[in-house]
């Protein structure tokens, strides 16, 4: 996504393409893989879901009909995973167990994230031409259990990402997304320095920090955004790339890494905030998504323009 903001399409294209290549056949990636092998071999929802973001992150960046053409069976066999992985409550279970069952266990930040997902999907279903109803139904039923039902969800609460990814994924907004941010902001922001990744740990983290400014730009608090931003700027080498973390009580950089996570959380955040390219609107209008509320209905993808074949 980081590479289409900074207009190497040919470059994201190619990602995808990798992506496309290594999915299974039920619709899964592994959870990771060492020089393009699969070297753990558990399936996680939100891995099987997330391509859908990528790909209409690439149509709005790009408008390239031909690699959404192509990638649209790969995003449909992974979001309909994601839909049999629901659970009665419409949480999403964040893996399958040995005997191809959905684990029970939910986890907020991956069905924040799965979601957006669907949300995306829905949009591409339309660019398409194909419409995919049961995604409908399974979005309701997740904003729902995101916005009302947080006993649904394991107790992750000191994690950062569980206080704002319902808010950078589009499932709480307005006042409600503002209230949410007020609660815990003091618990993990680090004046100067960024958000903690855990509320009990004097670590701020880089790609944390920026995700909460897309949070923020989803909420239309597009100067805090840009206070986040600059205040992790301290992690940033002299080469441009960034320092995943710093503790700093130490201060020290911890772990010693610079990651394509956080270089790529860096770009994402920036473009939202600025609004410099098209795709800036996937974080910073979540609204213009077709989703669970009905403001949204108004927005359906490839009405004012060409279905694609």
């Amino acid at each position: 996504m980081a590479l289409d903001v900074g207009g190497q399409h040919d470059r994201a294209a190619g990602a995808y393409r990798w992506l496309a290549t290594r999915q299974r056949v039920d619709g899964s990636w592994a959870s990771d893989y060492r020089g393009g092998v699969e070297s753990a071999p558990a399936t996680e929802s939100n891995h099987a879901g997330y391509l859908a973001v990528g790909t209409w992150h690439s149509w709005l960046s790009s408008r390239d009909e031909p690699l959404v053409t192509e990638l649209w069976p790969v995003v449909r066999r992974g979001l309909d995973l994601v839909t049999r992985m629901q659970l009665a409550g419409g949480a999403i279970g964040w893996a399958l167990r040995p005997d191809g069952s959905p684990d029970d266990t939910a986890l907020l930040t991956g069905s924040a994230s799965l979601f957006q997902a669907l949300r995306c999907g829905i949009a591409l279903a339309g660019l398409c031409g194909e419409p995919q109803p049961d995604w409908e139904l399974a979005v309701t039923d997740l904003g729902t259990a995101l916005r009302g039902r947080p006993a649904d969800f394991a107790d992750r609460s000191r994690f950062s990402m569980d206080w704002y990814y319902p808010v950078l994924a589009g499932a709480v907004t307005g006042v409600d997304a503002d209230e949410r941010l007020a609660a815990d902001w003091d618990r993990f922001v680090v004046p100067g320095l960024g958000v903690r990744c855990v509320a009990d740990r004097p670590w701020v983290t880089g790609a944390e920090t920026c995700e909460l400014a897309l949070a923020l730009a989803a909420a239309g608090r597009i100067d805090a955004g840009i206070e986040q931003v600059a205040a992790m700027q301290h992690l940033r080498h002299e080469d441009g790339s960034y320092w995943t973390g710093f503790v700093y009580p130490d201060d020290a950089r911890w772990p010693v890494e610079r990651t394509t996570w956080t270089a790529g959380a860096v770009v994402l955040a920036a473009d939202a905030l600025s609004a410099s390219t098209p795709a800036s609107g996937l974080f910073r209008d979540p609204a213009a998504l077709p989703g669970t509320h009905a403001a949204d209905a108004e927005y359906l993808p490839g009405s004012a323009g060409t279905v694609l074949p």
